[in-house]
């Protein structure tokens, strides 16, 4: 049986990727390492808590001596790479631990793996030459997008914000320990992800929180931002595929083929809350515009042809769909 490290499991797509992965992947033992910071909770872990095939482990992606232990202790044959901070407001207000975390854990991770699995660049230790190293990236690393265009795997990086500009360095990192050193790596980068045990602080949780709460709903700008929206299952399912039949040093694209923007979000939870839980005025008019984010980035569309030629990938899920199933996981939730 082969045993993986997954990063920061904890987490809202780590989370649903551990639920995946340890039920569609009887050979593998599964090491869940998350730091537990505001954004992790072992509450996501719930299901998986006692299963014999999956370990947890409280620690830090930037403890080297942590995380040689662990590959050195469990023989780690397989990393993919979740673990990052992620809100992009947050990072506006404390860029440092984007870099912290982002680049610098990053590095730890894949530097450790280096040299576990191999004896110097292009030449694999015996036993570990099928060893592999999936990093798990954001659309937001490409920029922003005018009206029209998709970002696909040779969209050249620009990102605007200290967190894309951290998660576009991690990725440069992984490609470049594959081209230097001869590392079997893969990159995804997805585009937004929506769906059950999301943070509180992400715009799905917060329009679903405010309302039912009566509270007034905080929509950046005029509402006219658009991202390209994906089910958190789907993406799931592509860092599967990609982590299994993805060809080495290659980019894998992940979108859901969803655009929509933000006030279509804010309208479309309240008119499902409308059905679902009435009250005597619609929930549409707590939605408020406030001061846009600084540097926000005005478009993301994915274009996902790759993954869904090469790799046999489509989205289950489309967002009308997938919304319903997020509005009644949270509304378990909060009340």
């Amino acid at each position: 049986m082969k045993t993986i490290l997954i990063s920061g499991t904890a987490g809202f797509i780590g989370s649903n990727f551990i639920y995946h992965f340890i039920e569609n992947h009887p050979n593998y033992h599964l090491i869940s390492l998350d730091k537990l910071t505001y954004a992790g909770s072992l509450e996501n872990l719930s299901k998986v808590k006692d299963h014999p095939r999956h370990t947890f482990i409280e620690g830090d992606i930037c403890d080297r001596i942590l995380i040689t232990r662990i590959f050195e202790k469990y023989n780690i044959s397989g990393v993919i790479h979740l673990a990052a901070e992620s809100h992009v407001d947050n990072s506006i207000s404390n860029p440092g631990i984007f870099i912290e975390t982002n680049v610098n854990g990053t590095f730890t991770l894949i530097d450790v793996a280096y040299k576990y699995w191999m004896e110097k660049p292009f030449v694999f230790k015996k036993g570990y030459q099928d060893c592999k190293f999936l990093h798990v990236s954001t659309d937001e690393v490409y920029g922003t997008l005018g009206t029209t265009g998709l970002f696909t795997e040779t969209t050249p990086y620009a990102p605007n914000s200290p967190y894309s500009a951290s998660k576009a360095s991690s990725d440069m990192l992984v490609r470049s320990y594959h081209h230097t050193y001869g590392m079997n790596t893969v990159i995804t980068n997805c585009s937004n992800n929506y769906g059950p045990q999301q943070h509180d602080e992400k715009l799905i949780p917060t329009v679903i929180r405010k309302a039912i709460g009566g509270e007034n709903i905080p929509i950046y700008g005029d509402g006219k931002n658009i991202r390209d929206w994906l089910y958190v299952l789907d993406h799931c399912k592509g860092i599967d595929l990609a982590y299994h039949k993805g060809i080495y040093g290659e980019v894998y694209n992940i979108g859901g083929r969803n655009e929509r923007n933000n006030n279509y979000i804010a309208r479309k939870i309240c008119e499902i809350l409308d059905e679902l839980i009435p009250k005597e005025n619609s929930y549409k008019n707590l939605i408020q515009y406030v001061d846009d984010r600084a540097g926000h980035d005005k478009r993301y569309a994915i274009d996902a042809n790759k993954i869904e030629t090469d790799l046999d990938w489509k989205a289950d899920e489309n967002f009308e769909s997938g919304i319903v199933k997020t509005i009644e996981w949270y509304l378990n939730k909060y009340q």
